[in-house]
């Protein structure tokens, strides 16, 4: 809702202003198809050049994620510490064998299974496995635990900025695409000095379109995008580090509820659930 707010106000101020102080549509209107069929047209055919097939389907997932937000609500945090809980309790209670059959196959585990968005998610799901595999297989340094968890959650980042710096990438050279279609217009115009000099003024103004629309796409609307994309990926990022810090109290020995509570320390404060609601959730687990 907010980017659509945000994208009104900008078109709306911009070309309202262009209006309001007496401008001309009749030559952005008639120069507008062109210079966009090029400007836009060269920056995508630039992105497929530098991209591989994964990364341009990452780029186009990415643009609906900018519009919905981040990927975890306060409720998924909820889940994902009522999924801790019932593992850690599992494996302090049980030992690392009661554990197996639910970090191998998640799919059909019965306590996954009771948190169906997390279960979605098979890179957090893996990452969970894969965490709690290394419980079992007592690796049990909580600083070695802490440096492998934190290389997997860095690998995984860097691979979800890829649509990031890619659009990254396309926001910089748009005002240099700009001024490349620009100067075919001024091109276009040298070529026909010999016109009165009303077309030659539509034909200049035209250029300048060129100008305008790629220092308008670049900073108006991709840069904005860009930075959207970067704050969601990085405040997404804390649902993967409540998992490291869980385990990593799981080492050093810590009670399940005790654990869950270091994690939770870790969400962003406008998702965190408050103490008395985790609270609450782990007696009704532990009574179930």
């Amino acid at each position: 809702m907010m980017i659509l707010i945000g994208l009104v106000l900008v078109f709306g101020l911009v070309f309202g202003g262009y209006g309001l102080s007496g401008g001309s549509f009749g030559v952005l209107l008639h120069a507008l198809p062109f210079e966009g069929m090029m400007i836009v047209g060269a920056s995508v055919g630039a992105m497929v050049v530098a991209s591989s097939g994964h990364g341009l389907k990452m780029v186009v997932a990415s643009l609906g994620r900018a519009a919905k937000g981040p990927r975890w609500s306060g409720k998924d945090y909820a889940d994902l510490l009522a999924l801790m809980f019932e593992l850690a309790r599992l494996q302090r209670s049980k030992g690392a064998v009661a554990l197996e059959a639910h970090i191998e196959n998640p799919a059909g585990s019965s306590i996954f299974e009771r948190y169906p968005r997390i279960l979605r998610e098979q890179e957090t799901t893996a990452l969970i496995a894969d965490a709690f595999r290394l419980l079992s297989m007592n690796f049990d340094d909580p600083h070695q635990m802490e440096d492998v968890l934190s290389k997997k959650i860095e690998s995984i980042h860097h691979e979800n900025l890829g649509p990031v710096h890619a659009l990254h990438s396309v926001t910089d050279g748009l005002p240099a695409i700009g001024i490349v279609a620009a100067v075919l217009g001024v091109i276009k115009t040298m070529a026909s000095v010999d016109q009165p000099p009303a077309v030659l003024g539509m034909m200049l103004g035209g250029a300048l379109v060129g100008t305008f629309l790629g220092v308008f796409l670049a900073y108006c609307i991709m840069a904005p995008i860009v930075a959207r994309l970067q704050h969601i990926e990085d405040q997404d990022l804390a649902f993967a580090h409540v998992i490291r810090d869980v385990v990593v109290a799981m080492l050093n020995n810590h009670p399940a509820n005790i654990c869950v509570e270091i994690g939770r320390g870790n969400i962003p404060p406008h998702y965190r659930p408050s103490f008395a609601d985790t609270e609450t959730a782990q007696r009704q687990l532990a009574a179930a």
